[in-house]
């Protein structure tokens, strides 16, 4: 199964609330971006389909957010829920790992898809999209299961990372900056362990 299929097919069976990655609140993420950035920041949001992340950037007067996601059924549900705030919002479908021209961003925000590339060149692929977008000194929020994490994930498996294990596998163009962890609770309840971190992208990496 394509990995767009297979997505879709997420969405379609189960609402973005019962999805166990589900935040009522994206507290540690919002926190981290408006600490890095000001509200006229470009910010693109990576797999954001249905986090209500947006939502809030928007409550915080941001003006120029961009979420991506490989569902159109996640980004048509965020849509319908966002009503006629949607249009503030500049919407891509797309694939992280197909290497889009996304243009330049002031901050990149990513929950829970860098986990999921579990092939290597498809990480590369990433890196270099991340590394060709966000503007030097830039912003890059990347949030995984932790080592301690969950194995599995939507019937996939994951790699689980911590900050410095991310900061290896980005390289030259991102400097760490912070990390922390953090008891995700999924909406049954069951705790999961991610790994926040936070990079900028460093002027003279090219």
């Amino acid at each position: 199964m394509l990995k767009k299929e297979h997505w879709e097919q997420v969405y379609q069976t189960k609402s973005a609330t019962e999805l166990s990655w589900f935040q009522p609140e994206p507290a540690l993420s919002l926190r981290w971006i408006v600490a890095a950035t000001d509200r006229h920041a470009r910010v693109i949001d990576v797999g954001g389909g249905a986090s209500l992340l947006v939502d809030r950037l928007l409550d915080k007067g941001y003006d120029n957010v961009a979420v991506l996601d490989i569902s159109h059924i996640a980004i048509e549900s965020a849509r319908r829920r966002l009503g006629k705030h949607a249009a503030r919002v500049r919407w891509i479908e797309g694939d992280i790992t197909a290497a889009p021209d996304l243009g330049s961003f002031d901050a990149w925000h990513d929950r829970a898809v860098f986990h999921f590339l579990t092939d290597a060149s498809d990480r590369r692929k990433y890196i270099q999209t991340a590394a060709r977008t966000i503007v030097p000194d830039g912003t890059l929020i990347i949030a995984t299961f932790a080592p301690n994490g969950p194995q599995r994930c939507s019937g996939l498996d994951v790699q689980r990372w911590d900050g410095r294990m991310l900061a290896t596998e980005l390289g030259k163009p991102f400097a760490l900056i912070e990390e922390t962890n953090e008891t995700h609770l999924t909406p049954q309840g069951k705790p999961q362990e991610f790994a926040y971190a936070r990079f900028v992208r460093q002027r003279d990496a090219g």
